[in-house]
C-alpha cells in the first residue's frame, strides 16, 4: 500500500493574465494556458520556461480563451494540436510547434465556454451561451448534428449556459455537460438529443468529469461542492467533504473545476473561489485529503491532470500557475498515525514566489511549511 503527497514543483508567476484553462499534452511535455488576453500560451511542463505563444491576429481575438484540448495522439500524424474555444464564438486549431492556426470556426452570436475531444480523436464538441451542444468532425471540421432537447419534459436538455462537456472515455457515443441550469444532461449520440439527467449541480467552470461509471461534479455553491454519482442510475452516491480552508476558514469554497486524474492514478482534484483553494482527494484511500493550495489572492478557474496523475497545474485570477508533483511512497505497514494533508498558501502582495518563477522545489521538510508556495505578477 501507498500513500500520497503534493510536492511544489515550480510556479510561472510572469504570465500576464488571469487563466481560464490548463490542459496537459498526451505525452505531458507541455502545459498550455487559456487566458483572458485570448492568448494562448505553452510552457515546459519540466520547468515551467514560456515555449509558444498563440494568438490570432484578428482584433476580436482578445477576449478570453475559455477551453482547451490537446487532439489524441493516433487521431492524425499531426502531433501536438490544439483546440482552443474563446469567448467569442471562435473554435480554432492550433498546430502548438509551428505556431499556426489551421483552422477557425465562427459560431456567430454565440459564447463558447467548454470543448472536448471523443477519446479517438475523430469528432469533437463544443458548447457555450445558447444551451446548445455542437458536434463537428474533426477531419472535414464540418458540423454533424446540434442537440438541445432531449425526450420531452422527462429530460428537456440544458436551460441555460453550459460550462462543463466531457464524452465518455468508454462509449464513444455518449457525452455529459452541465452549466447554469442545476443539471447534468447526458447526451446520446447515435439519437441526437439528451437520454437521461441529473438535478442538483451548479456548473460555473470545468467541473464535470466521468471515470469508471462515476460522474464527478464540482458546484459553484458554499455547500455539497464535490459530488460523485452513479452514471447509469443517476442517484448520488457519494459527497466529498470540502473541509474549512487552512486560511481562510470563515469563507466557504465555490467550485469551478474538478477533474479526475487519467488512468488508474485514483485521485480527484478540484478548485474555485471564495477560499481561494484547490484540493486533492486520494480516490484508492476513501477520498481522503491528500493536500490543498491556499490562501491565492484570487479564485482558483482550473485544474489539470498530467497524463500519468504525476503533476498537477493549478491556475486562475492571480494570473500564476502552480505546477504540483504528486509523489507516492509506500506506507510502513506498522505506522500507527494517518498521514497529514500538505498544504502550501499563496503569498498576499506583490513579487514573484520565494523561490523565483521557475526554480524547483526540492523534497525536503521546508517545502511544506505554509507560506511557502505560490506567485502573484
Amino acid at each position: 500500500m501507498s500513500t500520497k503527497r503534493l510536492i511544489p514543483l515550480y510556479t510561472v508567476s510572469d504570465n500576464p493574465s488571469e487563466v481560464f484553462s490548463t490542459r496537459f499534452s498526451p505525452d505531458g511535455k507541455l502545459l498550455a494556458a487559456g487566458c483572458g488576453d485570448g492568448t494562448i500560451r505553452v510552457y515546459n511542463s519540466s520547468n515551467g520556461r514560456l515555449a509558444y505563444e498563440l494568438r490570432s491576429s484578428k482584433v476580436r481575438e482578445s477576449m478570453p480563451v475559455t477551453g482547451l484540448r490537446f487532439r489524441p495522439i493516433g487521431a492524425s500524424k499531426t502531433k501536438n494540436v490544439l483546440l482552443a474555444v474563446n469567448a467569442n464564438g471562435s473554435v480554432s486549431h492550433w498546430h502548438v510547434t509551428s505556431g499556426k492556426c489551421l483552422h477557425t470556426i465562427k459560431d456567430e452570436h454565440n459564447q463558447l465556454y467548454c470543448v472536448d475531444y471523443r477519446p479517438d480523436g475523430t469528432i469533437f464538441a463544443t458548447a457555450g451561451k445558447d444551451f446548445t451542444v455542437r458536434v463537428y468532425d474533426e477531419a472535414t471540421k464540418t458540423l454533424m448534428t446540434e442537440m438541445r432537447s432531449g425526450i420531452g419534459h422527462v429530460t428537456p436538455g440544458h436551460s441555460n449556459r453550459v460550462f462543463s462537456l466531457k464524452f465518455n472515455p468508454t462509449d464513444p457515443n455518449i457525452m455529459i455537460s452541465g452549466g447554469w441550469d442545476n443539471t447534468v444532461q447526458i447526451w446520446d449520440l447515435r439519437v441526437e438529443h439528451a437520454v437521461r439527467s441529473i438535478y442538483g449541480p451548479h456548473i460555473c467552470g470545468d467541473a464535470v468529469d466521468i471515470y469508471d461509471n462515476r460522474i464527478l461534479t464540482g458546484s459553484w455553491r458554499t455547500k455539497n461542492q464535490l459530488e460523485l454519482w452513479d452514471y447509469g442510475s443517476g442517484e448520488k452516491v457519494e459527497e466529498i467533504p470540502w473541509s474549512q480552508s487552512v486560511v481562510h476558514s470563515s469563507t466557504p469554497a465555490m467550485l469551478y473545476s474538478a477533474q479526475f486524474s487519467k488512468g488508474t492514478a485514483g485521485m480527484i482534484a478540484a478548485g474555485g473561489t471564495g477560499s481561494n483553494e484547490a484540493k486533492v482527494f486520494d480516490r484508492n484511500a476513501g477520498n481522503k485529503l491528500i493536500g490543498t493550495v491556499a490562501g491565492l489572492s484570487r479564485g482558483v478557474y482550473t485544474v489539470d491532470f498530467d497524463p500519468l496523475g504525476r503533476k498537477l497545474a493549478v491556475a486562475g485570477g492571480d494570473t500564476a500557475i502552480r505546477i504540483l508533483g504528486i509523489e507516492r511512497k509506500p506506507m510502513d505497514s506498522g505506522a500507527a498515525t494517518t498521514p497529514r494533508p500538505h498544504s502550501f498558501e499563496g503569498k498576499d502582495g506583490e513579487g514573484k514566489d520565494d523561490y523565483g518563477p521557475h526554480s524547483p522545489i526540492h523534497d525536503d521538510e521546508a517545502s511544506f511549511d505554509i507560506g511557502h508556495f505560490g506567485a502573484h505578477k
